[in-house]
């Protein structure tokens, strides 16, 4: 079985900060630091292991944050090499930004410049986010200039942190309400030589789109001039297709009102234990005069702890069909519980989408494991 996540913040990840913050600091009362958090460490989850180690880093380092965020940035040394794009850093250090925006709320100048040296250590896209809250105009402008910065990392905080909804982090209530600030970030990234960083411009187009879908569509129509922007523009219009904006659906050369229709929707099996995986099989047919395009999607209707059904729009496939074309399609998906979802027993749905329209529904009950 792997080891939990929250493992990573365990007493060897606490004596590797200490070690480090003594080397800074000669006097960091490094054995005090170490007892003090291991006194709670152990019963704590992941995030509230990692709170606990930034509280203790507050209480010990020097209240003077102009002189502790010092400490921490000598700490965490010179940042690896930037690498292909394909690293993310080390999580260990995610303490030390969270110190960064526990103490440093009020020392923006100085939080931002620890912030643009050390996610090169560790991407810091959490914690940058009250600096935004407190003074937006300020922090994206500065961001706006980490957009051209050399290191890919530092770039891609930019756009990443910045996201209005970026997931498990806080919401930028201010650009969920008005986004058009974030766009002379995204403009500046869209074309940038990193796909993680490219990727990042297309997630915070969506979490645009989930709030302003007509604003995030004309944004990505005027970026069409250049055929290497697709995966990106792609990318960016998922949340829409899967909601069938026709905007959006347009852009990707398909037809909401297209004349598809689903037979022979089944389930192998319509009674599953917690765990196991649902199979589906169906046929489609393009019963239109013309050939069409068809973005399959399905949705599975969770069930939750109050006895609601939540709907998650899960990505299938998509086809070209000429006229009377039919396909038959099959689909596994997992009911394995993971991370961000828990199963409840008890009855589900699901049903199947072409082109944002439903076309199709199925029940099937879940039982316990075992």
């Amino acid at each position: 079985m792997a080891e939990p996540l929250k493992e990573m913040f365990n007493k060897a990840a606490v004596d590797w900060l200490a070690g480090r913050l003594a080397a800074a600091a000669p006097d960091f009362p490094r054995a005090k630091f170490t007892r003090a958090i291991m006194a709670d460490l152990p019963a704590l989850e992941l995030i509230a292991r990692v709170e606990r180690i930034a509280a203790e880093m507050r209480a010990t380092l020097p209240a003077d944050f102009r002189k502790s965020v010092k400490i921490v940035t000598r700490a965490l040394g010179d940042p690896p090499p930037p690498g292909d794009g394909t690293d993310f850093g080390s999580f260990r250090i995610l303490p030390c930004h969270r110190f960064v925006a526990l103490a440093g709320l009020d020392h923006a100048d100085h939080a931002l410049g620890y912030f643009a040296h050390a996610t090169r250590h560790f991407s810091a896209e959490f914690d940058v986010r009250p600096f935004i809250q407190r003074d937006q105009a300020r922090v994206l402008g500065v961001m706006r200039r980490w957009a051209d910065d050399r290191d890919w990392r530092v770039r891609r905080l930019a756009s990443e942190g910045s996201r209005p909804r970026l997931p498990w982090g806080q919401r930028l209530q201010g650009l969920v309400k008005d986004p058009r600030p974030l766009l002379p970030i995204l403009e500046a990234l869209r074309d940038d030589p990193i796909e993680a960083v490219r990727r990042s411009v297309a997630n915070s187009l969506n979490d645009v789109a989930k709030d302003h879908p007509d604003l995030a569509v004309e944004v990505l129509t005027s970026w069409r001039n250049r055929a290497e922007r697709t995966p990106l523009i792609r990318h960016a219009l998922r949340h829409l297709v899967k909601q069938g904006h026709a905007g959006a659906l347009a852009m990707m050369g398909a037809d909401r009102d297209a004349k598809f229709k689903v037979s022979a929707l089944a389930l192998a099996e319509s009674d599953l234990a917690i765990g196991e995986a649902l199979v589906i099989d169906l046929t489609l047919r393009n019963s239109g005069q013309g050939r069409a395009l068809a973005i399959v999607d399905y949705a599975v209707h969770h069930l939750g702890a109050r006895g609601e059904l939540r709907p998650k729009v899960f990505k299938w496939k998509q086809l070209d069909l000429a006229p009377g074309e039919s396909v038959s399609l099959t689909r596994r998906h997992s009911l394995k519980p993971v991370t961000t979802r828990r199963y409840y027993p008890g009855a589900h749905k699901l049903d199947i989408r072409v082109n944002g329209r439903i076309l199709a529904e199925a029940e099937f009950d879940l039982r316990a494991e075992g």
